[in-house]
């Protein structure tokens, strides 16, 4: 050994000081080491989980291939903030949200697909206002036929909603855009068609006389044709060409009796509708019926001028049926698709309607009188007002309209 090696022995401080500064050094350099293999084993680990789950799903699809269906939903809009999801915003429940839960569950469609629908494709057909009910919504979709696929789903879902029926249509079926045309429905106690006189405490006495109907009929018959609706939605400018909605029909039924009220059924067909359109419509009748306005009133409504137009309440209005006459046409007759006309659920539809749209309707009505309470509100609207008049009330229902997260009809 030389002196040099002899002086760097075990027992020289040096040597010692230069171990133990190296010591943590090794050690730590070990636990690094020992980390980064444990943070590969586990990328390793999750990409062969991803693989594995990714090879499943092509093994899955190919099992069980998803297909394009229309599915036809009814439901009772109470409770719900109308019909379209609002991502992000759970305490606002709406009908989409227990649907697309019950897709899931039931295994129609894949779990991570639920937050973003428009990888199955997803549209529905009218996007119906906050407790607004549809005893004929359609939604298309792509999704796994499963056995006894419209069961399954219902068992997921609350008695409120349920598929009543699914057809298999075209690849590129698109519910909404394929629409031609949406009837609504509006169930009303006949009191609202009652002279401004009349004292609404003695609401259940109320008796729709002929003459009352005809005129009331006469007031909706001016809305058929094509009209520029700007003023029964709101911010909607006059020269905004989707202000033009196409009207085909709109009446009022005989009056019938539920419980001890008197009820009419108002129905109205169009291409399409904006927001709150179909309320105003009916609260403008109203309030001519009822001597609040003018009838010249309504074709003024449609003009240049911004008119203040009522908006009846939301409760009465149903979505009854979707029409897609064009589709049929094309590919109802090919042998190879289904016409979208639902005969055979016909049953179905008025067992769901008397069974949970007109009971919510008549029993919310009775308990909380929402058309009488919004008939006392009809005096401080002003039918001849100007536009300036009017933009502090087209600004509260903007404000309502937010409220409602935007779910339009459509």
């Amino acid at each position: 050994m030389t002196v040099a090696a002899r002086s760097w022995s075990a027992g020289d401080p040096r040597t010692l000081l230069c171990m133990m500064s190296e010591g943590p050094r090794s050690e730590e350099t070990a636990k690094l080491l020992k980390r980064a293999n444990e943070e590969n084993d586990d990328s390793a680990e999750k990409a062969t989980k991803k693989l594995k789950a990714e090879g499943e799903l092509v093994e899955d699809e190919k099992k069980c291939p998803k297909k394009k269906v229309a599915l036809l939903v009814a439901y009772s809009g109470k409770g719900y903030y109308g019909m379209q999801r609002n991502t992000g915003t759970s305490q606002f429940r709406t009908i989409e949200d227990e649907l697309v839960a019950a897709l899931i569950k039931s295994g129609c469609i894949p779990e991570n697909h639920g937050d973003e629908m428009k990888k199955m494709s997803f549209q529905r057909c009218a996007r119906t206002d906050k407790g607004v009910s549809a005893a004929g919504q359609v939604v298309s979709l792509k999704l796994r036929l499963i056995e006894d696929t419209v069961e399954k789903i219902n068992e997921h879902l609350p008695q409120q909603i349920r598929v009543l029926g699914l057809k298999r249509v075209t690849q590129g079926f698109n519910s909404k855009n394929n629409c031609d045309a949406r009837t609504y429905a509006y169930m009303l106690p006949t009191v609202a068609f009652s002279s401004k006189d009349y004292d609404t405490a003695d609401t259940a006495a109320f008796r729709l006389e002929p003459e009352t109907l005809q005129k009331v009929n006469s007031l909706f018959s001016l809305y058929k044709g094509t009209h520029n609706f700007h003023n029964f939605t709101s911010q909607k400018a006059p020269s905004d060409p989707s202000a033009r909605r196409y009207i085909t029909e709109m009446f009022c039924g005989e009056p019938f009796m539920n419980s001890d009220t008197q009820f009419a059924v108002i129905t109205v067909r169009g291409q399409s509708f904006m927001l709150h359109q179909i309320r105003k419509m009916i609260g403008l009748v109203i309030a001519v019926a009822k001597g609040y306005a003018k009838e010249e009133v309504m074709e003024r409504s449609w003009g240049q001028d911004k008119v203040d137009v009522p908006k009846a309440p939301g409760l009465g209005l149903v979505l009854e049926r979707v029409h897609f006459d064009r589709y049929n046409k094309r590919f109802g007759g090919d042998g190879l698709h289904e016409r979208l006309d639902w005969d055979l659920e016909e049953e179905a539809i008025k067992s769901f309607k008397e069974a949970h749209i007109y009971p919510t309707i008549v029993m919310t009505e009775r308990q909380e009188g929402s058309m009488v309470s919004w008939m006392s509100t009809l005096p401080i609207h002003d039918f001849e007002a100007t536009a300036t008049a009017t933009e502090s009330q087209d600004n509260k229902e903007q404000k309502q309209d937010n409220a409602d997260l935007g779910n339009d009809s459509d």
